[in-house]
């Protein structure tokens, strides 16, 4: 059985304060297990609040060593780390902002062969790559898992977040039917932190019950005109991944 200590009570207290939250929705975010798929922009700001909330597992899921290129927006790294392993780095960063929880690094290359080994235990699953082809992969992983994907996604000073959860909404095919042309994107280091941090209230409101999520809604932020606005998907019926 789950429960509490004094040093959680502390730690969390600001938010177990919220009316309505209390100790059950911490008890439930210190049993969720949560992967994260991309310890890069996105990832940074997701698995900081995570890891700063009480998640009680987060795995990390990335292949890449840090670069110069990655400090505008990677915030989990330091000068000091480039060339190191970004799993392993994002690991010690997060260890050090909460020893309480358990945090695993993977280093691995997602792809169709290895994603259900990967996700093992899994569940939620976190969007925080940076290309389509992998994020197909996580999309028909989840919904073969009936694990919910929360999707994230950056260009320059706007960016996009939804929830997908199998069976119930429009999965990440049904929105995007192809795979966009270009693949590297420009990116604004704070705009990556504002869309993480969305994914990663969502993952806290999936676990504890709070207020409604971005089901069939795809926000979409644009940060410099400060305007926004939720779209309204619908799921495919001739989706190849989520019609089965």
């Amino acid at each position: 059985m789950i429960s509490l200590t004094e040093k959680d009570m502390l730690r969390y207290k600001r938010q177990i304060d919220i009316p309505g939250f209390g100790i059950r929705a911490q008890k439930r975010l210190k049993r969720a297990q949560v992967t994260v798929a991309g310890a890069g922009g996105l990832g940074s700001a997701v698995l900081t609040y995570l890891a700063a909330a009480g998640i009680g597992n987060i795995t990390i899921i990335d292949s890449d060593k840090v670069e110069l290129s990655n400090l505008n927006r990677q915030t989990l790294y330091q000068n000091k780390d480039t060339n190191k392993s970004k799993a392993q780095r994002a690991v010690n960063t997060l260890k050090q902002l909460n020893p309480d929880i358990e945090i695993h690094g993977i280093e691995a290359q997602i792809n169709k062969d290895n994603i259900e080994g990967l996700l093992k235990g899994a569940k939620a699953l976190v969007d925080c790559v940076d290309n389509f082809h992998t994020r197909y992969v996580l999309n028909n992983a989840a919904l073969k898992q009936d694990i919910p994907l929360f999707h994230g996604a950056c260009y320059g000073f706007e960016g996009r977040a939804t929830t997908i959860v199998p069976k119930k909404t429009a999965c990440l095919r049904c929105m995007v039917p192809v795979t966009p042309r270009k693949e590297v994107y420009p990116i604004i280091g704070s705009v990556a932190g504002t869309i993480g941090t969305i994914q990663a209230t969502e993952v806290i409101k999936y676990f504890t019950g709070a207020g409604s999520l971005l089901l069939n809604k795809l926000l979409v932020l644009d940060s410099l005109f400060w305007r926004s606005e939720l779209v309204d998907i619908e799921r495919n019926p001739g989706c190849p991944d989520c019609r089965r």
